[in-house]
């Protein structure tokens, strides 16, 4: 059994920037078959849009620091049980925090749900960092 988390705002479409959806679809595949799914919510930016964004320094990439990354590792701890986390964008800070985390991300071009778990679990999924910002 395997539980892959994408971000989403209406539980079928792949969000294109990770930190602002407001949900993780959680899809639970078994023998190839999705045999489970459910809603979580999880924090986004607007949850965190009191504290702005920290200063980066010279070359650093956005999202690496500190704060940030605490920021990231909350986001993180609601999707704990999952495999990987499927987006259709993100920055670097939220994708190194996944990977910290023990959590797969994959930045894909696949706006549906389960076509892109579906192809995740098949092997077959592009991960497009080109994408990352």
């Amino acid at each position: 059994m395997k539980k892959i988390a994408c971000v989403t705002d209406d539980g079928t479409t792949i969000s294109q920037h990770f930190g602002r959806a407001q949900y993780y679809a959680i899809v639970t595949v078994e023998d190839g078959e999705i045999v489970d799914r459910e809603l979580r919510s999880k924090f986004s930016h607007t949850n965190f849009s009191s504290q702005g964004h920290a200063v980066t320094g010279a070359g650093q990439r956005r999202g690496m620091d500190p704060a940030s990354q605490a920021k990231h590792a909350s986001m993180a701890e609601v999707i704990s049980d999952c495999e990987a986390l499927l987006c259709r964008g993100m920055g670097y800070g939220a994708y190194h925090s996944m990977e910290e985390a023990g959590i797969k991300p994959v930045v894909t071009d696949e706006p549906d749900v389960d076509s892109a778990v579906m192809t995740y679990i098949a092997g077959d999924l592009v991960d497009h960092t080109e994408l990352l910002h």
